[in-house]
């Protein structure tokens, strides 16, 4: 069993959850254009191993309940302390990252106690959308400076806009979809 708990998929996902302490470092440190291109290459080689995960573990049969616990953990841990870090550099107001990180948390919630009354919220394709657009966002956010005439601190607050209303509708849905479950059941 532990063999299968173990495999490639589920340590992608650790990685994911490691590199999170790794970018704090960084910015405790240093905020030069070296080190945020630094942060935001490490950054975005974690965001690939989400996409790499999942595909892993579908193509070659290593979906395990460990592996969809940690592989939603892992994406919020690492857009969330990446956001609340930029906050503490002023490159992103906190409003913005409030209202992301308590939409996630209520999701966690609302999910747990879907999963107390037997109900399964299965994630839409907006939630995808959703979490690409933060972590292009917050790609951005990282980069922060001018590279090559393209203003990466602009491209990163437009995309986390849009990514705050995708998190907020998403949201929404979630609880829509609880209600109606919730109310089917009862009948």
């Amino acid at each position: 069993m532990a063999k299968r708990i173990f495999n490639l998929a589920n340590n992608l996902t650790l990685t994911r959850i490691v590199i999170v302490p790794i970018l704090i470092v960084i910015f405790l440190y240093s905020t030069s254009k070296t080190s945020c291109l630094i942060a935001a290459l490490i950054f975005a080689l974690a965001a690939l191993t989400d996409w790499l995960d999942g595909y892993i573990a579908r193509k070659q049969n290593l979906i395990t309940s460990l592996g969809q616990f940690l592989d939603p953990l892992a994406d919020k841990l690492l857009v969330s302390v990446t956001l609340i870090m930029l906050v503490s550099l002023d490159r992103v107001p906190a409003w913005m990252v409030v209202i992301i990180i308590a939409r996630e948390v209520a999701i966690t919630g609302l999910r747990i106690a879907a999963a107390r009354e037997g109900i399964t919220i299965a994630s839409s394709k907006w939630a995808k959308y959703k979490t690409a657009f933060q972590l292009v966002a917050t790609e951005g956010l990282l980069i922060h400076y001018t590279y090559f005439g393209i203003n990466f601190h602009l491209i990163g607050i437009i995309t986390l806009s849009v990514a705050m209303l995708i998190t907020l509708w998403t949201g929404l849905v979630y609880f829509i979809k609880f209600f109606e479950k919730t109310f089917t059941f009862s009948k």
